[in-house]
């Protein structure tokens, strides 16, 4: 099977050579080249990776090559991933501010998912004992909406309080409101946005810092494409 970006190399690496500021932060960043690069250019590009040829201000001339990670799986994966690798670069080398998120973006379909999977695992693993009342719905009606939950505790002997079920919960979320702190003081200014993607983070976990991280990618090709 051919490669389905080899295949347009030499158009790529032409193309590129209109970008050499581009390829200059690729060389610095990605391939880790101390000194002064003067000039960069691609000489190859395919699924896996680019290679790049690079000339220093001493006069001396090399090739690094660049993985993908991950793989490109077609041709139109190739532009915005050069894009995703110019903001990283030049952000990374200090060329570009870091893009600042100002509103809470709620990951609305995401969010749906994850709340109906945690409605199933609290009723799952921790469903009331028999007999429970609640406001005024009637006994019966409450044990035959939980017996397939006391069925399922039964067959497989996994069952947890409500508070341990809790517990378990918050200590993975917690652990994920930490990584979304950590992603809001680089990326999120004010106190109320902050606040909102932490709290959401302990309720819903992982699509909240999903998205957040998806908005700030977002942002810095806006960035990007403004200056070009």
């Amino acid at each position: 099977m051919s490669d389905p970006v080899a295949s347009k190399s030499g158009f790529l690496c032409m193309y590129m050579k209109n970008h050499p500021d581009t390829l200059v932060a690729y060389v610095k960043y990605f391939g880790k080249v101390e000194g002064n690069v003067l000039t960069a250019e691609m000489s190859s590009i395919d699924s896996k990776g680019m290679t790049l040829l690079y000339k220093l201000k001493s006069g001396q001339s090399n090739t690094i090559r660049v993985p993908f990670d991950p793989l490109l799986s077609k041709y139109e994966d190739v532009k915005p991933r050069l894009l995703s690798m110019k903001v990283e670069a030049q952000e990374g080398l200090g060329m570009l501010k870091a893009p600042q998120i100002t509103t809470f973006r709620f990951p609305l379909r995401p969010g749906v998912i994850t709340g109906a999977v945690l409605l199933a695992y609290f009723y799952l693993v921790s469903p009331p004992p028999p007999s429970t009342t609640f406001l005024s719905i009637p006994v019966t009606t409450m044990d035959a909406f939980f017996s397939p939950a006391h069925a399922f505790i039964s067959a497989t002997g996994f069952g947890l309080s409500f508070r341990t079920a809790c517990t378990i919960l918050g200590v993975i979320h917690g652990a994920e409101a930490l990584y979304t702190w950590s992603l809001c003081r680089r990326y999120v200014k004010g106190v109320v946005a902050t606040a909102a993607y932490m709290g959401f983070t302990m309720i819903f976990g992982m699509p909240t810092w999903i998205d957040l991280k998806r908005h700030v990618q977002e942002k810095r090709i806006e960035s990007v494409m403004k200056v070009e």
